[in-house]
């Protein structure tokens, strides 16, 4: 396995064969390999041939031919492997030789009750590679495929990994990007003695987003840019944006707009509430 390597992990689930199907469509667009996996986490006294495994295998089989039909006429390289260990142990371990790793936003194991799966929050917090949940609307049974590509800015380090990865997949695509800078959470004092200079601070955050896009057009002149700055909360706006959007790209830790913990509250509230499947980069940040 290397970077050319797109892996996704499903379980059989609903939320897991839309993810083999994004997964697909992108392997095929970036001609990677696509790599099926299914985590086994058996208790150690069930035997190695008992009846239980051999689901796993039904379900490996099952999401090679979901992948190979969502992409007909196309070549693509199939692996597929049922490791043992939990999902998360398994991906992340994936997520270190791979270029993306895609999941759905339930099951993985866990009850289909309508929240995110631990799993994902997991794997967007600390695996390696990028990783995409695919979740949100669906049309014909599939992910969006039209539609712009969403990057949430704010001008740190892995605010600039989530630029690299939004032009790279806009290109792609052949999508425009939207480039989104939300600047409501600017320590502003609202009982001040001097007067805020509410243009000024506009044109600031207006030069963030400029600084953050500069070179990235010249490397993709392919990409149609349009740049949106608000003051508003950065997940309501890009929540919005998803419902028109084929992919929302954030990243996984952030500052000023997108201000956070681990994995950054507008990451993790995105890949609850997205309607489009959300990629989360990773940088230093």
């Amino acid at each position: 396995m290397s970077s050319s390597t797109i892996v996704v992990g499903i379980d059989g689930s609903e939320a897991s064969d839309l993810a083999v199907v994004w997964a697909a469509q992108t392997a095929s667009n970036r001609d990677c390999t696509l790599r099926i996996v299914a985590a086994v986490d058996l208790p150690s006294y069930l035997p190695e041939d008992n009846d239980v495994r051999a689901v796993f295998g039904s379900r490996l089989v099952a999401a090679e031919t979901l992948a190979r039909e969502s992409i007909e006429g196309s070549a693509l390289s199939v692996v597929t492997e049922a490791r043992d260990g939990t999902v998360v142990d398994v991906l992340l371990s994936e997520s270190e030789n791979s270029a993306l790793v895609v999941l759905g936003a339930r099951g993985l194991g866990e009850s289909d009750s309508g929240l995110l799966g631990s799993a994902a929050i997991a794997l967007t917090a600390h695996a390696s590679s990028p990783v995409v949940v695919v979740r949100g609307r669906s049309i014909d049974g599939r992910p969006p495929t039209t539609g712009p590509v969403v990057v949430g800015v704010d001008g740190s380090a892995v605010g600039q990994a989530a630029v690299a990865a939004a032009f790279d997949e806009a290109s792609h695509r052949g999508a425009p990007l939207v480039a989104v800078h939300v600047w409501a959470d600017v320590a502003l004092a609202p009982m001040s003695a001097v007067p805020l200079q509410w243009d000024d601070i506009a044109s600031s955050e207006e030069a963030v987003l400029a600084e953050s896009l500069a070179g990235w057009q010249e490397k993709y002149p392919d990409v149609e840019v349009r740049r949106v700055v608000a003051q508003d909360r950065p997940v309501r706006v890009l929540a919005q944006l998803s419902e028109q959007a084929s992919l929302i790209v954030v990243g996984n830790r952030g500052r000023g707009g997108f201000r956070g913990m681990l994995l950054g509250s507008t990451s993790y509230a995105l890949i609850h509430s997205a309607d489009c499947p959300v990629l989360v980069a990773r940088g230093e940040s």
